[in-house]
């Protein structure tokens, strides 16, 4: 199935948080209120705590080996005697209740407090990707409130880009912007018949509440559902959405995790997606150092290590000579601001070093 509930543009999430929508005159008079952000949130934690309470997952299944699917993850929900009471969880030397194998987090997002719940299966052996980054994953996503219906799922890898530009590019779901980066990518991988085969790649499930996934919004079928999704993290990469040199994750100036923000220059365009964050004629780019390296692995030399402020922004490899190219961040004038960010700054560091 082709992602395509998953992704939300930013600018759309906002109007479903505020949208209120009216039927046509001519079907009723009815009015569809969007609910309170705070009441729904407490509705929505009382309905996934009484999922977790109710349901195990097969936990023994994945006490051996490091790459095992999300498929291989059967919820299933305890029995109930005559009395409507439930019964205790079978076989708990292969079961564990999901109540007692998630973490509880918390977080504000549209001025209200949630709460939301993961379940790490496996961390992954790579790196871990920022809330900005492009991630390739395989998932499926659940409806918690209607029979576990299921509404979207990738069975072959595909990348997703976790937040967007909110023009032209689409970002995921708040809860996926927090989860991710708490996961790790496949330590390595390779090619198997054409096919990519990962190796200890990031595994869990999330379970997520309406206020961190479409809210009033019909995205599921569903208003107000709260969502589980199960997940494979295999690969991630960096994403400069204006392509300035810095990464978007770093132009989260008040780590909030929300870059949408932070806009330096007042400009309303905030500063990941703005060419020139400080507005002071010299484009962001120009106000970081440039530097080349040549890596040659047929003399087995290793890549560079970055110093802090560093960032790669391209690479080229030819007969096995790799050239990174690098930007780093200055602060001419030492006063804490850095240049690309300091409108009082207007030296063009590339036509200098050039």
């Amino acid at each position: 199935m082709k992602i395509k509930i998953l992704r939300l543009s930013i600018l759309l999430l906002a109007v479903f948080s505020i949208f209120i929508s009216c039927k046509d005159d001519d079907d009723d008079d009815s009015t569809f209120v969007v609910e309170d952000r705070t009441e729904q949130q407490v509705k929505d934690n009382d309905s996934i705590v009484l999922y977790l309470s109710t349901h195990y997952y097969n936990s023994a299944f994945f006490e051996s080996g490091i790459n095992h699917k999300y498929t291989d993850i059967v919820i299933s929900e305890l029995e109930m005697d005559d009395n409507g009471d439930y019964l205790p969880m079978p076989n708990p030397d292969q079961n564990t209740m999901l109540i007692d194998a998630v973490v509880e987090h918390t977080t504000t997002y549209l001025e209200a407090d949630y709460v939301y719940y993961v379940l790490n299966i496996n961390q992954g052996g790579g790196g871990e990707p920022k809330f900005t980054d492009e991630v390739r994953v395989r998932y499926e996503g659940t409806s918690l409130n209607y029979d576990n219906d299921i509404f979207d799922v990738i069975t072959t890898p595909e990348e997703l880009l976790l937040f967007g530009d909110g023009f032209n590019t689409f970002g995921a779901i708040r809860a996926w912007q927090l989860v991710m980066p708490m996961f790790k990518t496949a330590d390595d991988f390779d090619y198997d018949n054409g096919s990519i085969v990962y190796e200890d790649y990031g595994l869990g499930i999330m379970f997520v509440p309406s206020g961190l996934g479409y809210f009033s919004g019909t995205s599921t079928g569903y208003s107000y559902d709260n969502l589980m999704f199960k997940f494979e993290l295999l690969q991630y990469e960096v994403e400069d959405h204006d392509n300035d040199g810095i990464p978007s994750y770093s132009e989260d100036l008040d780590n909030d995790i929300d870059v949408f923000n932070d806009d330096t220059d007042e400009d309303g365009f905030p500063d990941y997606i703005d060419f020139d964050d400080d507005n002071d004629g010299v484009s962001t780019f120009n106000e970081l150092i440039t530097t080349y390296y040549s890596v040659d692995t047929n003399e087995n030399e290793e890549e560079p290590v970055l110093a802090e402020g560093e960032y790669e922004y391209d690479r080229s490899e030819t007969g096995g000579v790799i050239t990174i190219k690098t930007v780093t961040v200055v602060d001419s004038d030492s006063d804490g601001t850095p240049d690309y960010l300091d409108e009082t700054i207007v030296t063009n560091h590339n036509e200098v070093n050039n």
